[in-house]
């Protein structure tokens, strides 16, 4: 078997999204791939210690230990790939196997533990599609893709790349479905923006695929010049079947200490703070970063008014109709440092009880950037979108001020996707650079003290203070003029053209 390289393993998950063609759940790629690399890695792991002299049962209980669990001891039963697709009905096999996996892994002593697994295993119902005669083919098809590579000595970066970028490939199917995908470069931006060092603890109480967290947890090993961050990462969703896949991304990427995915409804029900309480004996992160849904429906005073939930929601309650501003009190509630939100714009100027939580928030000067996105960056909406950066620790020079960055032209049209828009390496480095040098640019960024924000009723619109300039052609009027003079004699000679000839066939006809 073949070990593959990065393009070898984007194009095994380009063939295997072409073998199903949304006629089967595209999580069952995201199965196989994890099955496969996960079977490999663990296999590998085994050898190596079969090679210093260990029995072969020794070596798949050091191999347990060391990874995830793949044997059973007590019932003395191997679930790996290679041994699960040698039986005859292996489509269901695999289907048990993993299922068997989950409740081997889901041992409370496990940070990163698979409870929710079977809930996405359920959810693409590998045997239920297995009886079907027009997809059994296609799935004996995507066995024999993944059976041709052996990844247990790929990079994890690059095995965990390319699981993103399969989440990328069926985001635009998944956004008309509801769910929520944030490009890759929005996620960068925001991560930068947030700044996290080592030994910090970051929370994403939205955290969906755990893209932000993986990216916050690249963005500190690289300051670390590749050393292993010592950082600590919480996670929730409320969707278990999106926790699965969040796990297995994190696994993937080779993040397995120090993590913790939960499920539930964060704003009713935040668990990781529960969490952090019991591990770390504090009640907080040191940093937030999320894209919660936008104008979530149904978080007013009702749900959100319960006693246990004051301390988080106490500068208001908002409207049933949209949560924004509930999700942003419950990030400045969790982050003692910094909280990164990517929101919809209209919660920059909406009134009522948004108005009222928008205005204590802003004069307890804990908003330090507002960033206008460009539009068409998401696939679930046209809508630009913001960033809105809160630090509960302005450095003395930024305190009573927001800077206002309107980055509405900063992008280039999508490589891939036809209608969509992409932010630019060029266009991140300037964003976060007149962040961090927190200044003035004619046309692109404002420094505006609380008291203008106060005296324009606290909208926070961010065309409001700083508008790009229109761009106007410059004219050079004595060459307009001497073209528009050129014209008019082009205009009379062709006038006496055509005159003659009139005269011509007037004269003619008389004849």
């Amino acid at each position: 078997m073949k070990s593959p390289n990065k393009n070898d393993v984007l194009g095994l998950l380009d063939k295997a999204a072409d073998i199903i063609r949304l006629a089967v759940p595209y999580e069952c790629i995201l199965l196989l791939l994890f099955y496969k690399v996960i079977s490999d890695k663990w296999n590998a792991i085994v050898t190596e210690y079969i090679k210093e002299g260990y029995e072969r049962k020794e070596a798949y209980s050091l191999a347990n230990s060391d990874y995830l669990v793949l044997y059973d001891e007590n019932e003395d039963k191997l679930y790996t790939w290679n041994e699960i697709t040698k039986k005859e009905e292996m489509l269901s096999e695999i289907e048990n196997a993993l299922i068997k996996i989950a409740e081997l892994n889901s041992t409370g002593e496990m940070e990163l533990d698979f409870r929710e697994l079977k809930r996405l295993i359920d959810s693409v119902g590998l045997s239920s599609l297995s009886k079907r005669d027009d997809l059994r083919p296609k799935l004996l098809d995507l066995i024999t893709l993944f059976d041709k590579y052996d990844f247990s000595k790929i990079d994890y970066d690059i095995i965990g790349d390319a699981y993103q970028w399969l989440l990328f490939k069926f985001a635009p199917s998944k956004a008309k479905e509801g769910e929520n995908y944030t490009p890759y470069e929005v996620i960068k931006l925001m991560v930068r923006l947030m700044d996290p060092e080592d030994h910090s603890i970051i929370v994403d109480p939205a955290c969906g695929s755990a893209a932000m967290l993986i990216e916050s947890y690249r963005y500190v090993k690289e300051k670390l010049n590749g050393e292993e961050p010592r950082i600590k990462l919480y996670g929730q969703d409320i969707n278990e079947k999106t926790v699965a896949i969040a796990k297995i991304n994190l696994l993937l990427h080779n993040i397995r200490t120090d993590v913790k995915i939960l499920s539930g409804d964060s704003l009713i029900n935040p668990e990781f703070l529960k969490n952090i309480e019991e591990k770390l004996n504090r009640n907080t992160a040191d940093y937030a970063i999320a894209n919660p849904p936008w104008n979530q429906k149904g978080y007013g005073e009702e749900k959100l008014g319960k006693p246990e939930l004051k301390k988080i929601y106490k500068y208001g309650y908002p409207p049933n109709n949209s949560a924004d501003w509930a999700w942003i009190q419950l990030l400045l509630y969790s982050a003692e440092k910094k909280a990164v939100v990517v929101i919809d714009q209209g919660a920059l100027f909406r009134g009522g009880k948004e108005k009222k939580i928008r205005s204590e928030i802003v004069d307890k000067d804990f908003i330090e950037a507002v960033i206008l996105l460009p539009e068409k960056l998401f696939f679930n909406t046209n809508a630009p979108g913001v960033i809105i950066v809160f630090n509960k620790n302005k450095p003395a020079e930024r305190k009573g001020k927001i800077l206002f960055i309107n980055a509405s032209n900063e992008y280039e049209p999508h490589p891939e996707v036809k209608k969509l828009n992409k932010l630019g390496e060029k266009h991140i480095e300037k964003i976060v650079k007149t962040y961090r040098e927190f200044k003035d640019i004619e046309g692109f960024s404002k420094v505006v003290s609380l008291e203008d924000v106060k005296a324009n009723d606290y909208n926070l619109n961010v065309t409001l203070y700083v508008t790009p300039p229109i761009e106007t052609e410059e004219i050079d009027l004595e060459k307009e003029l001497q073209e528009l003079l050129e014209l008019e004699t082009q205009t009379e000679e062709t006038m006496k053209k055509v005159l003659d000839y009139t005269r011509q066939i007037v004269q003619a006809l008389k004849k």
